[in-house]
């Protein structure tokens, strides 16, 4: 013999304006989160990285797509070479950026 049991809705407790409003105030923004990864390197250098494995590229197709050596880019990306004005420009264009992320410079 079967015993049919009835179920109940569990309660949930359902977000308010206040409560998204609270938790919007609790992110942090992302320079805060990867301080220790920005100061290791470059905040350029790490915007360079970003936007190459965004468009799924290596260091030695980024290079050959610019004419430098891949230890250029690998030294532009560990912060112990700066990127230039002129090499700001032609990353932004290529990666379709702002140049002033990837300079230093202004």
């Amino acid at each position: 013999m079967s015993v049919h049991t009835k179920t109940r809705p569990t309660k949930t407790k359902k977000k308010g304006r206040v409560a998204v409003q609270a938790a919007r105030k609790k992110r942090t923004p992302w320079r805060v989160v990867a301080t220790k990864e920005i100061s290791k390197f470059s905040e350029p250098g790490v915007m360079l990285r970003g936007c190459r494995y965004k468009k799924k590229i290596t260091q030695v197709q980024l290079s050959e797509a610019f004419g430098v050596q891949q230890n250029h880019i690998s030294e532009m990306e560990n912060g112990k070479r700066p990127i230039c004005k002129e090499m700001a420009k032609r990353f932004a264009e290529f990666f379709k950026k702002d140049y002033r992320i990837y300079c230093e410079c202004g």
